[in-house]
């Protein structure tokens, strides 16, 4: 199927190397950006080399597998299902709800008879106290929801201004394909995903009280995408709006959010210090679906689902994000991969020459050779500016892996 193929390339790819390696295979991401249908895939490969290898699958959300709760009873198990003088394959989905699950992951590292794989949904998953103990023996795998040819093939639509729209209002989540493409019934789904990760993944975990204001936290968030913000500016307009809260409050909850992958914290970089800014940083929803259904599909936010939907992509291709600051001006977006970099502008429309001259200026005033690209809604691609590239959304989000195809257009 269709579906298969988009996973195999995008992830398969990464985990081949680590196959039957001593090491643990670690899929981290979002509840349902598709971590699961992943480990079943790669159950499916392991056959294809190995029919004798033997599959022992954990899935912590299957009440079947709720007598396992700490590590010695997730040790106990596994040495009670594997096949000895063979090769076991070890699947645990959503292993973060495990006390203690590291160290029956470094026991079971030491038994030969083991390949082991596990999924989880807390970016502290692979922490420095856990990959220390560990001993650096895991190699972290990031899933994320669908690109958006991605998102084409799953839903099986062809690429146009339509499917774009369909994109940035439902997101990418891979259930989606058995959903009719309705508000009422996608939106729906949607708020509950929402709902359990803020329940399971926040509020049970951090022991949280006050979930109403957690509520109130992503909603603004998600009303401010690409708003450059400090968790003191934040803090005070809650207080404008009559939402008690702290700083600290401000800064514990937005970074357990960003623990559940539901957003993402980005810094500032100055391009000519070379550093980390110390305030001032963005927020970007890792699923525009689940954006748009706590706060609506709105017309006047259309810029800032083009800039939320760069930065996704972007991400999505394997680039390290920052927010771009020189003297005065601002700089979208700063990707580096394998010792290269881009800068990248997001521009709703450059109709208005105002507004070209303040993207592509700003973008000109940058006093390297790296490639430099304006991405618009606008119907447009294909010529350039003194070097800096123009793009529509939608030729910008059919570049994922060739980057040489994308240098060139310059």
């Amino acid at each position: 199927m269709q579906q298969d193929l988009v996973y195999r390339k995008r992830y398969l790819d990464k985990v081949r190397p680590f196959i039957g390696k001593k090491l643990i295979k670690v899929f981290t991401g979002q509840r349902r950006v598709g971590k699961s249908y992943l480990l079943f895939q790669i159950m499916q490969e392991l056959k294809t080399l190995d029919e004798s290898v033997q599959i022992i699958y954990i899935n912590k959300e299957d009440l079947v597998f709720s007598h396992i709760k700490t590590a010695e009873e997730l040790n106990a198990y596994v040495q009670s299902e594997k096949k000895r003088g063979q090769n076991n394959a070890v699947f645990i989905d959503e292993i973060q709800e495990i006390d203690g699950f590291e160290q029956a992951l470094r026991s079971l590292l030491l038994d030969d008879e083991l390949d082991l794989y596990c999924t989880g949904s807390n970016a502290h998953l692979l922490s420095r106290d856990i990959a220390g103990a560990l001993s650096g023996r895991a190699v972290e795998i990031h899933v994320h929801a669908l690109s958006y040819f991605e998102f084409l093939q799953f839903m099986q639509l062809e690429d146009g201004d339509k499917a774009l729209s369909l994109f940035l209002k439902y997101g990418g989540l891979p259930y989606l394909k058995d959903l009719p493409l309705q508000d009422n019934i996608v939106f729906e789904y949607l708020r509950n995903i929402y709902s359990t990760i803020a329940i399971r993944d926040i509020a049970n975990r951090y022991a949280l009280r006050n979930t109403q204001f957690l509520e109130q936290l992503t909603q603004f968030l998600a009303s401010n995408i690409g708003s450059l913000f400090s968790a003191k500016k934040i803090s005070n307009f809650l207080k404008s709006q009559r939402i008690s809260t702290s700083v600290a409050q401000v800064q514990n909850y937005a970074q357990y959010l960003a623990n559940a992958f539901v957003i993402h914290k980005v810094p500032r970089y100055d391009i000519e210090g070379k550093r980390i800014f110390e305030i001032g940083e963005k927020y970007y929803f890792e699923d525009l679906g689940i954006r748009n259904a706590l706060i609506g599909y709105r017309a006047q936010d259309r810029g800032k689902l083009l800039e939320n939907a760069i930065f996704n992509h972007l991400q999505i291709a394997g680039y390290d994000v920052k927010i771009g600051g020189l003297n005065s001006q601002e700089i979208d977006f700063v990707a580096e991969k394998n010792g290269e970099r881009i800068y990248v502008q997001a521009a709703l429309s450059i109709n208005e020459e105002k507004t070209l001259e303040r993207e592509f200026g700003n973008l000109l005033k940058i006093q390297d050779n790296y490639p430099k690209f304006v991405v618009t809604m606008d119907d447009f691609e294909g010529n350039s500016y003194d070097g800096v590239v123009c793009l529509s959304l939608r030729a910008f989000l059919g570049w994922l892996f060739d980057e040489n195809a994308m240098i060139n257009a310059s």
